[in-house]
C-alpha cells in the first residue's frame, strides 16, 4: 500500500507544480519508485511540465483528462476505469521509468461549479476517495498537485489523502496563506483532515535579510514540522519547469547547489513516510497493570465505656468522749443493761448506675432520582441541504447516501466536433486530427 500527498498552500507563486515535478522525478529515477502525480490545478502547470503540449492536447480531445474522469463518476451516469486516464511514459528526464500522470483540463473550475449547482459534494467526496484508494494499491507514492485556494475539489483531497505538504515562500504573503491552512484545517478538523508531513522553504533568496528572519520565526514553531532543507531560489530551476522535446539526464536537468536540496529533501520525505509507517505498524505495548491502592490500616474499634459503679464511703470511726479540765465525770445515769450488740455490717451498695445510651437515630429517607427521560428514536427525515459551500462535506451526509438512493445522473458531456476548415485556414488549430 503506497501513501498519498496533497501539494498545496493557498498563497500561489511559491513554486508548487515545480517542485512536485522535482520530487517526482527523484523518486523515480534515484530511489526506484512508482510515482502517479495527479495535476488537480485548472491551471494545468503540472501537465505542460511532465508531457509535450500535442500529447496533453491529444488526450484531451480523447476526453481522458481528471475533468472528464471526475464528470462521468460523479456528474454522469456511465462507468469508467481511472486507468484509462493516466499518460504514461512522461517525463523528459531519462531516468525517470516510472512516472505516470492523470493530466489536467483548463475546464476543471466550471466542473466544480457544476457539482456544487447540483449539489453533488458527496459524491464528489466519494469519487476521491475512491480513486485514492485504488491508485495507491498500484504505486507507491501518489502527489496531488493542488491549486491555490481552497476550491471544493482540493478540500475532497486535503480530506482523503494521507498527508499534506505544503512549500511556502519565506516572505509575509506566503506565511500568511499558511495560517489560512492552519485555521481551515482547525475549524473543520471533525470531518477528517490530512496529517501535516512537513513544511518546505522553496525559492529562498539567502541574500534577503527578511526572508531569514521569515525562516527563523517558520522553523520557531515545532507545528509546522520544517524540513530541514530548504529550495535555494535558481534560474536553472525555473528552466527545469520547460519540457524538453529530447531526453536529458537528471542530473542535467537538476545540477548544482538546488539539485542537492531537492535529493535531500526528497529523502527525509521518504524518511517521514517510513517512520510514520513504522510507527503505524509497531504493536502498541500493553500498559503495565496498576498497582492495587494501597490499603490505610484499620482503627481498633473503640469498646463501649462501661458505666462506673459508685462505691459507699468507710463509716467515720467513733468518737471518745473526752472530760474538760476541772470538770467531775459524772456518771452517766443508769440504765438497763444492754444486750450483747450485733456485729457491724457496712450498709448495702447502691445500685450501679448505668449510663444511657442513645439509640442510633434511623438514617434520612433519601431524595427519588428524577425519571431519565427517554430519548426519542423516531426516525427523522433527512432535511433537504442547501448549496453546500467549504466545510459542509460531512462523513454524516456522506453515510446517508448509497448507491440504491443516488439520484438519476445526467449522461456525460459529449465529445467537442473537430473545429471547422474554416478555423484551420486561420491557424487556430495547433494539431491535426489523428494526430
Amino acid at each position: 500500500m503506497g501513501h498519498s500527498i496533497a501539494v498545496m498552500n493557498t498563497k500561489g507563486g511559491v513554486g508548487k507544480s515545480t517542485l512536485v515535478m522535482a520530487i517526482a522525478e527523484t523518486l523515480s529515477a534515484l530511489h526506484g519508485k512508482n510515482v502517479l502525480v495527479i495535476d488537480s490545478d485548472s491551471q494545468t502547470s503540472m501537465s505542460s511540465m511532465l508531457m509535450h503540449m500535442q500529447d496533453w492536447e491529444k488526450m484531451e480531445r480523447q476526453n481522458r483528462t481528471l475533468a472528464d474522469l471526475l464528470i462521468i463518476q460523479t456528474l454522469g451516469d456511465q462507468k469508467a476505469q481511472w486507468t484509462d486516464f493516466v499518460a504514461r511514459g512522461v517525463s523528459d528526464v531519462e531516468e525517470a521509468r516510472s512516472v505516470f500522470l492523470i493530466p489536467s483540463h483548463m475546464e476543471l473550475s466550471l466542473f466544480e461549479r457544476e457539482v456544487s449547482a447540483q449539489r453533488k459534494e458527496t459524491e464528489l467526496r466519494n469519487v476521491v476517495r475512491k480513486l485514492l484508494d485504488e491508485t495507491m494499491r498500484m504505486f507507491d507514492i501518489v502527489l496531488i498537485d493542488c491549486p491555490p485556494g481552497l476550491s471544493l475539489l482540493t478540500e475532497c483531497w486535503l480530506r482523503e489523502v494521507e498527508y499534506f505538504m505544503p512549500p511556502i515562500k519565506p516572505d509575509y504573503l506566503a506565511v500568511r496563506g499558511l495560517g489560512i491552512l492552519k485555521k481551515f484545517r482547525e475549524d473543520f478538523s471533525s470531518q477528517g483532515f490530512a496529517d501535516l508531513l512537513g513544511i518546505v522553504i522553496n525559492m529562498k533568496d539567502g541574500r534577503i535579510a527578511s526572508e531569514e528572519e521569515w525562516h527563523a520565526k517558520l522553523l520557531a514553531d515545532p507545528e509546522n514540522r520544517l524540513f530541514k532543507t530548504h529550495i535555494p531560489r535558481r534560474a536553472y530551476i525555473q528552466r527545469a519547469a520547460d519540457f524538453d522535446l529530447g531526453k536529458r539526464t537528471y542530473i542535467a536537468k537538476y545540477p548544482g547547489d538546488a539539485g542537492t536540496s531537492i535529493r535531500a529533501l526528497t529523502k527525509e520525505v521518504i524518511e517521514r513516510l517510513d517512520q510514520a509507517r513504522a510507527a503505524v505498524a509497531a504493536p502498541k505495548a500493553a500498559p503495565d497493570p496498576a498497582p492495587a491502592p494501597a490499603q490505610a490500616p484499620r482503627r481498633p474499634v473503640a469498646e463501649p465505656a462501661r458505666p462506673a459503679v459508685a462505691t459507699p464511703a468507710p463509716p467515720p470511726p467513733p468518737v471518745k468522749a473526752v472530760a474538760a479540765p476541772g470538770v467531775q465525770n459524772v456518771p452517766a445515769p443508769s440504765s438497763p443493761a444492754p444486750s450483747s450488740p450485733a456485729p457491724y455490717t457496712h450498709p448495702a451498695a447502691p445500685p450501679p448506675v448505668i449510663a444511657a445510651v442513645a439509640a442510633p437515630s434511623a438514617p434520612p429517607p433519601q431524595a427519588q432520582r428524577p425519571a431519565v427521560a427517554m430519548l426519542d428514536t423516531t426516525p427523522r427525515s433527512v432535511e433537504p441541504q442547501g448549496k453546500i459551500v467549504l466545510g459542509q462535506i460531512t462523513p454524516a451526509t456522506m453515510a446517508a447516501r448509497t448507491p440504491e438512493t443516488l439520484p438519476q445522473l445526467r449522461a456525460a458531456a459529449a465529445v467537442r466536433p473537430a473545429p471547422a476548415p474554416a478555423a484551420r485556414e486561420h491557424g487556430l488549430v495547433l494539431v491535426e486530427e489523428g494526430e
